[in-house]
């Protein structure tokens, strides 16, 4: 699904009927991109809840200014830049701490490197929540949906450098964060040798 609403499979014809007001229309819309819409908003604010009031906030914009697209062959950036910006302004009201809590499989071997790899998460986990969300939302766009950065660029409605930059600070960030955890990890276990 990602791959198509990346690469502008939505049905024209749809876009359109929806856009002239038909509600059976938009419904197929938002059936065909609303997964697509939630994934994008769970990875920008890091909350499954907030997510989801998100979402719900832009398809309202999106059905209010539906009239108004220009242009029917953009809608999935058009949508995409209203739900970044649905992100921007609910999630700074919204500054409340929520895991995330996966079942772990008993029958699965407990290994050192499950342990690992659990820990790899969360740490990166704790380094995504540290990034500013406009970074955030490049990095969604660019690595979640698969957008290229001049797309990313287009759909946010910033300069292409602009983009560049929000990628590079957040993907060195996140390195940053990684290494320093390894690092830390290391030293406790050379302690505890």
């Amino acid at each position: 699904m990602v791959d198509d609403i990346a690469e502008g499979r939505l049905d024209r014809d749809v876009v359109e009927r929806a856009r002239s007001g038909d509600q059976e229309a938009f419904a197929d819309l938002v059936y065909q991109i609303s997964d697509t819409l939630l994934g994008i908003a769970r990875r920008i604010v890091r909350d499954p809840g907030l997510a989801e009031d998100v979402l719900q906030n832009a398809l309202l914009t999106i059905w209010r200014k539906l009239p108004h697209l220009r242009d029917a062959d953009r809608f999935e950036g058009w949508a995409f830049r209203i739900l970044v910006h649905a992100c921007y302004a609910d999630a700074p009201r919204n500054r409340r701490w929520a895991s995330t809590i996966r079942v772990l499989h008993t029958d699965v071997a407990s290994q050192v490197d499950d342990i690992q790899m659990i820990s790899d998460r969360d740490e990166l986990e704790r380094a995504f929540r540290q990034l500013p969300l406009d970074q955030r939302a490049v990095f969604v766009l660019h690595h979640h949906v698969g957008l290229p950065l001049v797309a990313v660029a287009e759909t946010l409605g910033i300069p292409d450098g602009t983009a560049r930059s929000r990628l590079h600070y957040a993907t060195r960030a996140l390195r940053a964060a990684f290494e320093q955890a390894r690092a830390t990890q290391e030293l406790r276990e050379g302690r505890l040798a």
